[in-house]
């Protein structure tokens, strides 16, 4: 298949901002693609190789770009690197260069065929893979070796793809849409796709899937020890008397723990951690591993849990903060276990020797928890009462703030009580120490755009444009420009930690009435406190819903500190959360 089919689509796409309009440029690129080859499609719209969860990023610095495409099209490095000074995009040089390309190339390779997707994947997987002596070399030829192959927009694509910096703004969703019409007709097929998706969210995978198998194949995927489930989530509710009306008048109350939520599969030859975002974080954690393989008394299993700094000496549980400085880690690791101990406080089970757990209730599901785990010192069960009792409720609630968590997490017991794989519903509902208070909670909102700092901020940006994420409408609503709660430290490293994200103009998936002086790609997740959430005539989100033209701004927002890169951009408040509160701080005035 000739990867000219996918740039020129990728063009398309990149020339609208309207959701239908991407999905139907998609549907097109999938009919036309060979089945054999559909997951590569895939993948590389989405800017990878594999699911995430295979720990196989695509990658290469802008220096090792440049030099390829300077290998490639025989222009100087120097006069590529001005070109990008007045492009600002490595993707566009290429583009350029590759029209550009003198007669006589420096490049050994003798362009003979065509680009093929097959080609640049191939390319593409060499180059992720490639380490060791002369790795970098190696990088370049290969790289150098597409360019050779490319003409005009193949290149654009090829660079942006492997810089990371595809900007696409298509989601997984409409990808799910996309093949749910290109494979189905409609989007009628829509919900059982997700579904596979939601217990095997490697997209390419279930592509493959649909175009060799059809639906049948769909249906018969199965949950499987090394392939992370999407997390089920909660909704929330400010008072304990709504929570129990909404639970039939009795629930299961679990604490609410400050730590990393971690997916645990321990398996007979191998036992792997996954985070919410579905990373692979094995290797970071092997005091985890041992210790959930020393818990657990069965075959194989899927456990859900939350991983908890914990002072050693005083058994005292530490914020959320602790635990985070050990992701990433590929040194001192052994060092980070010393200093930062953590205790794995498991609450629900997935799969149980080779049962689909998620079927049952929650009831029937912590009873095999509490079956097949012995607790140790470094693995326990969530700490759980199950009650219709307002006071008692209460009580345990104190008690949890009191040991260092964020308050409690109501569970559904009734027989309709399975484990929702991705889905937040009210079968789990979150009760924090913050509502009780006029928007005290907290909010994690993504970054979607910055302002140039003035005064002592000059140099630096002066405010973060910040948005709550609409499900239905898959994009971004601004709700606050965020400036205070910054160290001066932190301020001054803002424009590096964002570099990677920055892009000429607003994000398409991005609603803003608010003209940012720099946009970027919605990936960044802070948490937010603010005084409290007003209607605005300025901010989008949940625009019309409250009040006609008016949306909902939090007011006097401030950064409490806390990076949330354990939420992707999907994971954030949403529009929906926001207008709860807002509507739960009215009545509370009135």
């Amino acid at each position: 298949m000739e990867y000219r089919l996918i740039a020129e689509t990728y063009s398309k796409i990149e020339g609208t901002t309207k959701r239908l309009e991407m999905t139907d440029y998609l549907v097109k690129l999938l009919k036309k693609t060979p089945s054999k080859i559909i997951d590569k499609v895939v993948y590389l719209t989405q800017g990878k190789l594999y699911a995430d969860y295979m720990g196989v990023e695509l990658g290469l610095a802008e220096k090792l770009a440049m030099k390829a495409i300077a290998k490639a099209t025989g222009l100087e490095e120097k006069r590529l690197g001005d070109t990008l000074q007045k492009l600002g995009d490595l993707g566009l040089v290429a583009e350029e260069a590759t029209k550009k390309k003198k007669q006589t190339s420096l490049f050994a390779f003798e362009k003979k065929e065509k680009l093929t997707v097959e080609k640049v994947y191939e390319n593409f997987e060499k180059i992720a893979r490639s380490s060791g002596q002369r790795s970098q070399e190696r990088k370049i030829n290969l790289l150098a070796e597409l360019l050779n192959l490319a003409e005009g927009i193949e290149a654009r694509y090829i660079i942006r793809t492997i810089e990371g910096k595809l900007r696409l703004g298509i989601a997984d969703m409409t990808i799910l849409d996309a093949l749910s019409i290109a494979f189905g007709g409609s989007k009628e097929l829509r919900k059982e796709i997700e579904r596979a998706y939601n217990i095997h969210p490697d997209l390419g995978f279930i592509a493959k899937k649909l175009a060799e198998e059809g639906m049948e194949g769909v249906r018969d995927i199965k949950i499987q020890i090394g392939v992370p489930i999407r997390a089920m989530l909660a909704e929330r509710l400010p008072s304990l008397e709504e929570i129990l009306e909404k639970m039939g008048g009795k629930a299961a109350f679990e604490y609410k723990y400050d730590g990393m939520r971690i997916q645990a599969h321990v398996g007979k030859e191998k036992t792997y951690l996954y985070s919410r975002r579905l990373e692979n974080l094995t290797g970071q954690f092997p005091d985890v591993v041992k210790a959930i393989n020393e818990a657990f008394k069965g075959e194989n299993g899927i456990f859900d849990g939350e991983a908890v700094p914990v002072d050693i000496n005083t058994g005292e549980l530490l914020p959320f903060q602790m635990v985070s400085h050990r992701r990433g880690r590929k040194y001192d690791i052994e060092k980070a276990m010393e200093e930062i101990p953590v205790v794995l406080f498991t609450f629900d089970v997935l799969y149980l020797n080779g049962e689909n757990m998620t079927v049952k209730s929650y009831p029937e599901r912590r009873k095999a928890l509490e079956e097949w785990i012995e607790e140790t010192n470094r693995v326990k069960f969530a700490h759980r009462i199950v009650s219709d009792n307002i006071d008692k409720i209460k009580r345990f609630f104190n008690k949890a703030i009191e040991d260092g968590c964020e308050g409690l997490v109501a569970k559904n017991i009734g027989e309709e009580s399975i484990y929702r794989a991705g889905a937040r519903e009210f079968l789990w509902i979150k009760y924090k120490r913050d509502y009780r208070a006029e928007m005290a909670d907290t909010t994690d909102l993504v970054v979607v755009g910055a302002f140039a700092g003035k005064g002592k901020r000059k140099g630096t940006y002066g405010a973060l444009l910040m948005a709550a994420y609409n499900p239905d409408g898959d994009r971004f609503e601004t709700v606050c420009k965020l400036g205070s709660g910054f160290t001066d430290e932190q301020l001054a490293n803002l424009p590096k930690m964002f570099e990677g994200y920055r892009i000429e103009k607003k994000h398409p998936r991005v609603w803003s009435e608010i003209e940012a002086d720099y946009w970027f790609i919605p990936k960044i997740v802070l948490e937010i406190r603010g005084a409290e959430i007003t209607l605005s005539p300025t901010h989008t989100c949940a625009r019309d819903v409250i009040e006609k033209e008016s949306g909902l701004a939090i007011r006097f927002p401030r950064f409490t500190g806390r990076w949330r890169t354990d939420k992707s951009p999907e994971e954030a408040t949403t529009t929906k959360e926001l207008v709860e509160m807002y509507r739960n701080q009215v009545k509370k005035i009135t």
